[in-house]
């Protein structure tokens, strides 16, 4: 095998194969990337006229990228993924050359030299089929959903199911779902699909969705790939895009069941500035102990923001608050209300509550006389307060 690739185009690709190695691979060839040569049909004068594939698998997710390379000697070698990650992103910023003499894997980049051992590709596992494409999405919308979600999820280990974001496909629409038991996030997007009539669910570990989402998050368009319950891919959902391939494997269990959890009426709706509401909490949280929550008294024109008690620190803040219906007050984990604050991605909040002992409701608007963006919606339960 010899091949020259330019070296960010090499360091870019190998960072990203690498992500997902696991850390403490079950196995040796675990710890290894994959690295496929095929030398292509003649290309023009001086043009790559070939195809570097780097992949990575451990079992659960596999990740595979392809870029062009100049090749002169097809062929196949698994070498350390993380080491190689290292060595292209310290080589100089000049062309790279990769070849095989024997079990070894020599690097050239300018005067720079290594020769790396090999890891036996015959014990490496085949990577998992992609499922059939099932449509796809905008790569940057994708990307500000999952993250809008995935910032509930779990992360109990002990509890599997809410460690993962539900994906819901019903024709034309997404709908992500999250939860840790304290907040729940739902995000619901339109896509194009490969077929009318589709309808599918999937429950992904939320690490391994945000990550992919992120890293896919500059390509025109992500394929997001679903295989039924029957064939090739069972259990597994794919995502492709800018020459980029990852799956990964469903989460099993049932999810909670959510839609009836969001209240529709509600005794007080409270608009602030999400900015201004963002830092006032920040400030006094700052004297909120572990697990303390933050009190907010919503009255006609103001919200007044409380944290610490008794001999303890203490702080105290108002912003302006518009306000319809009854004054309420309720307090919050100063963490979750934060997160949802900056998930919502809006010039200003509205907050829909039923009582100060129930799940309030959490939106974004533009403005503070539009409507309330309904596709991003996030619950967050109150904390109770004693005495």
């Amino acid at each position: 095998m010899k091949f020259r690739v330019e070296r960010d185009v090499l360091a870019e690709a190998v960072a990203w194969a690498a992500r997902s190695l696991p850390a403490r691979p079950p196995v040796p060839v675990l710890a290894g990337l994959l690295l496929t040569v095929e030398d292509a049909s003649a290309s023009e004068a001086g043009g790559p006229n070939g195809s570097l594939s780097l992949s990575g698998f451990d079992y659960e997710v596999s990740a595979r990228v392809s870029v062009e390379a100049d090749v002169e000697e097809s062929g196949t070698v698994l070498v350390s993924g993380r080491l190689l990650a290292d060595i292209s992103r310290s080589l100089p910023n000049r062309p790279v050359e990769i070849s095989t003499d024997g079990v070894r894997v020599t690097v050239v980049c300018g005067s720079s030299r290594f020769t790396l051992p090999t890891l036996p590709v015959e014990e490496y596992p085949a990577l998992p089929q992609m499922p059939t494409a099932t449509g796809v999405v905008p790569g940057d919308v994708f990307a500000a959903a999952v993250a809008q979600v995935a910032v509930a999820a779990g992360r109990d280990d002990t509890l599997p199911v809410l460690t993962g974001v539900r994906v819901e496909i019903e024709e034309d629409r997404v709908t992500l779902a999250a939860t840790d038991r304290y907040r729940f996030a739902v995000r619901e997007l339109l896509w194009k699909p490969e077929q009318p009539g589709l309808s599918s669910v999937a429950l992904v570990p939320a690490k391994t969705l945000s990550d992919t989402a992120k890293s896919l998050a500059g390509g025109d368009n992500v394929a997001i790939a679903l295989a039924g319950t029957e064939g090739e891919g069972e259990g597994l959902i794919g995502f492709e895009g800018a020459g980029r391939r990852t799956t990964t494997r469903l989460l099993d269990g049932e999810f909670p069941k959510f839609r009836s959890l969001f209240p529709t009426e509600f005794n007080t709706i409270a608009v602030l500035e999400t900015a201004a509401f963002v830092e006032a909490v920040k400030r006094v949280s700052l004297v909120a102990e572990r697990n303390t929550p933050v009190r907010l008294s919503f009255e006609q024109g103001v919200l007044t923001l409380e944290a610490g008690s008794g001999d303890d620190a203490q702080a105290t803040e108002r912003v302006d608050a518009s306000l319809e219906g009854d004054d309420i007050s309720i307090a919050f984990n100063p963490g979750y209300l934060l997160e949802g604050l900056s998930a919502i991605n809006a010039a200003y909040a509205q907050f829909g509550f039923t009582t100060s002992t129930k799940p309030a409701l959490l939106s974004g608007k533009p403005a503070a006389d539009a409507e309330a963006d309904e596709s991003y919606k996030y619950l967050i339960m109150p904390v109770r307060l004693s005495g």
